[in-house]
C-alpha cells in the first residue's frame, strides 16, 4: 500500500526533524520513518473502519425505526442499505478485524462524530437515488460506498480535525491514504470473502528497501549534499535559502546519488511535487533549477551514474 511518493514525503519529514535535533544518530532515521510509515498504514485501516462503524450506526438506527414501525402497525423500512453486501464483506473481513484491535482511533468511542457522518449520508441525494432504485446488485452496493467515501469522508474539516488530535502528521497522509481506501473498495468483488486480502504496508521488498537505504543515506550524506547545495548557490549564502527547501534538496541528491536505475527526471520531478506543498510558492522553481544543476556538474565529474 505504501507508495515511493509517501516514503519520500516521510523521509523529509525524518531528515527536518533530525536537522531540528543533533542529538539523533543517522541510524536512527531508518526506525523513525518505519514507524512513521506504520503510522499512516494504520490510518489506512483506521479510514477502512470508520466506514464500518457507519453501517454499524445504520443498523442500530434501522432497527429502532424497525421497532417504532411495528408498534405503529406500519411496513417495516427498507434493509436495502443495512444489507449492502460489500459492506458485510468488509465488515466481516478477518484482516480489518485483527488491524482494529491495535488502532490508536478506536471509532466506537466517536459515536458523535460518527452520527453526523451517517446524517450526511441519508441526506444525499445519492443515498437517496440508491434506496429509491429499482436495480439490485453487487456492484451497485459498491459504488454508493465509494460515493460514501468521497462525498462524505473525504475533505471532511471535522475530520480533519479529529484525526490530527491521533497524530499530527495524518492529515498529511490522508490525500494518498484516501486513493488507497478507493482502490481497496474497487478490489472488492461479489466472490469476495472474509479472507479477501487488504493492501499490504509495503508493496514488495524493494520498496521496503528503498525507505531504508534512502533516509539513511540523506542522514548520513548530509554534510556532503549540503555542500553540493552551497556550491551550487554562488554568491547567496546558503543559510538564507529556507530551512524546508535544504532539506527536500538533500534528501533529493541522496536519491540521485543512491539509486542509479531510478530516471533523474523522476527524482527531481517527485520533490518538486513535495515542494508545492511543504514549501514556499517560489521553492518549486528553485529546487528544480538547483537540482538540475547540481546533477548536470556531477555527471560532467563522472561523480553520478544513472542506469535510466
Amino acid at each position: 500500500m505504501i507508495n515511493r511518493k509517501l516514503i519520500r514525503i516521510k523521509a523529509v519529514q525524518v531528515a527536518y526533524a533530525h536537522n531540528l535535533s543533533e542529538a539523533r544518530r543517522p541510524e536512527d532515521g531508518e526506525n523513525i520513518l518505519l514507524s512513521s510509515l506504520g503510522t499512516a498504514y494504520d490510518l489506512y485501516n483506521t479510514m477502512l473502519s470508520l466506514m464500518v462503524e457507519i453501517s454499524r450506526l445504520a443498523l442500530r438506527a434501522h432497527e429502532a425505526q424497525a421497532t417504532r414501525a411495528k408498534r405503529l402497525g406500519l411496513s417495516e423500512p427498507s434493509r436495502k442499505f443495512v444489507d449492502n453486501r460489500f459492506m458485510l464483506q468488509l465488515e466481516s473481513n478477518r484482516q480489518l478485524q485483527e488491524n482494529r484491535k491495535t488502532q490508536r482511533l478506536d471509532w466506537t468511542n466517536e459515536e458523535e462524530f460518527v452520527r453526523t457522518l451517517y446524517n450526511k449520508v441519508v441526506e444525499s441525494d445519492f443515498f437517496r437515488d440508491y434506496m429509491e432504485s429499482g436495480v439490485d446488485s453487487y456492484e451497485e452496493d459498491r459504488e454508493l460506498w465509494r460515493k460514501v467515501y468521497r462525498h462524505v469522508i473525504v475533505d471532511n474539516e471535522s475530520l480533519d480535525d479529529l484525526l490530527e488530535d491521533v497524530n499530527i502528521y495524518w492529515n498529511d497522509d490522508r490525500f494518498i491514504i484516501d486513493t488507497f481506501v478507493l482502490k481497496t473498495i474497487n478490489r472488492f468483488s461479489p466472490e469476495s470473502n472474509d479472507e479477501q486480502p487488504l493492501l499490504p504496508e509495503f508493496r514488495d521488498e524493494e520498496d521496503l528497501e528503498f525507505a531504508r537505504k534512502l533516509v539513511f543515506q540523506a542522514l548520513n550524506g548530509a554534510e556532503y549534499y549540503r555542500s553540493l547545495i552551497a556550491q551550487n548557490t554562488r554568491n547567496w549564502d546558503v543559510e538564507r535559502v529556507p530551512l524546508m527547501d535544504r532539506i527536500i534538496m538533500q534528501v533529493a541528491l541522496a536519491e540521485i546519488t543512491s539509486f542509479p536505475t531510478i530516471p533523474l527526471s523522476v527524482s527531481i520531478n517527485e520533490y518538486i511535487e513535495i515542494a508545492k506543498s511543504y514549501s514556499t510558492p517560489n521553492s518549486a522553481r528553485y529546487i528544480n533549477a538547483t537540482l538540475d544543476n547540481i546533477s548536470k556538474r556531477l555527471i560532467s565529474e563522472h561523480k553520478l551514474t544513472k542506469n535510466a
